[in-house]
């Protein structure tokens, strides 16, 4: 029996209790939990903007020691360390096929079995795949990775999501080139993650926009050049920042409506506008059919970054062990599993940057 963070159905209050582990069947492995960082897409599944099946143990964000591993499984042993990756692509799909591993038609499969029981032999699903709430996991093979070398595995737990979705936005999606200007909207764990790789990229000018003042000292150490209040006029202030012109790049870490307006409103006449949040189906977005003619602005969806985890955690973590990339700055609050629903409430409230779980 582990202590897990339960959502007993949609909407309810997360639960911590024991439930019971099965032993690492073929091609599965069970890690000890190090850390876990708590997402805003958790908070998404717990009240229902992202639907998967419950009860289940959610968490995605997380890193830790490989305890037993099932039949087949090489590329991990026990005594390992490992990095958590919630969205597995299968190789045999179209997109898997094409080389869009982060469009895996396949990948979230494996969160509609039955992950462990509580002590009642209620079946309990894994959230999204890897159910990191918990002090133990056990996970298919290819949700793990090997954890790079000389990087704490608390600190690894966020390679996970926010820095893998982040960089990606910024290297992938986005493409930001060496000397182009950068707004970014949501200064949470995604967006600080954002900052960080557009200075990475080598973008001249780094705008970070919020609607907490407080936020603004945590996106200058990541790299932000300037800072905005998000407000009716961000557009205007965004272009006043920008030579009039707007920024070559906006990313958006919120997933709302307005946010993905401004966002737009905020990109230059040709520039590219990328939306990273997750927002609900009532999120409507509007545009007219002249404005898209005018403007000639791109603007595009981002799937965790548009990354493959095999391919960009060695480049990532060759930036953090070169002081380039700093893990530790983007946490803002070390909590046990019971302050989880604090953290969610932290998110709703505009509140730091990323809350995790340390076991």
């Amino acid at each position: 029996m582990v202590r897990a963070a339960v959502l007993p159905s949609v909407g309810a209050p997360l639960e911590v209790t024991d439930i019971e582990l099965p032993e690492p069947g073929p091609g599965q492995v069970r890690i000890r939990l190090a850390a876990a960082g708590v997402c805003h897409s958790d908070l998404s599944l717990s009240n229902g903007t992202m639907r998967v099946p419950v009860p289940a143990v959610l968490g995605h964000e997380g890193a830790g020691t490989v305890l037993s591993v099932g039949a087949g499984v090489t590329h991990v042993a026990p005594g390992d360390g490992a990095v958590l990756n919630w969205a597995p692509s299968c190789g045999k799909c179209h997109h898997c096929g094409i080389g869009e591993v982060w469009l895996c038609a396949d990948a979230l499969t494996g969160a509609g079995g039955v992950h462990a029981r509580t002590a009642d032999g209620t079946e309990l699903h894994p959230g999204l795949n890897v159910a990191a709430f918990a002090e133990e996991t056990v996970v298919a093979a290819n949700c793990v990775l090997p954890a790079p070398e000389g990087i704490p595995l608390a600190d690894a737990a966020l390679l996970g999501c926010a820095v893998l979705t982040g960089y990606g936005a910024v290297h992938h999606s986005a493409r930001v080139g060496a000397g182009e200007s950068v707004v970014v909207f949501g200064i949470g764990g995604v967006g600080l993650a954002v900052l960080q790789s557009a200075r990475i990229a080598g973008a001249s000018k780094i705008i970070a926009v919020d609607v907490s003042p407080g936020k603004e000292e945590l996106a200058r150490r990541a790299g932000a050049t300037d800072f905005v209040i998000a407000s009716d006029t961000t557009p205007r202030a965004i272009r006043g920042l920008t030579g009039g012109q707007g920024a070559d790049v906006a990313v958006e870490c919120v997933g709302r409506a307005a946010t993905i307006r401004s966002a737009w409103d905020s990109t230059r006449r040709g520039g590219r506008t990328t939306v990273v949040g997750i927002g609900g189906k009532d999120q409507q977005v509007t545009f007219n059919a002249l404005e898209i003619f005018h403007w000639g602005r791109s603007l595009t969806g981002c799937v965790y970054g548009n990354s493959d985890p095999a391919r960009d955690l060695p480049v990532i973590a060759e930036h953090i062990r070169a002081g380039r990339f700093d893990l530790s700055m983007m946490v803002t609050e070390r909590i046990a599993l019971d302050g989880i629903p604090a953290a969610f409430d932290n998110m709703v409230a505009g509140k730091g940057g990323r809350a995790l779980v340390v076991f």
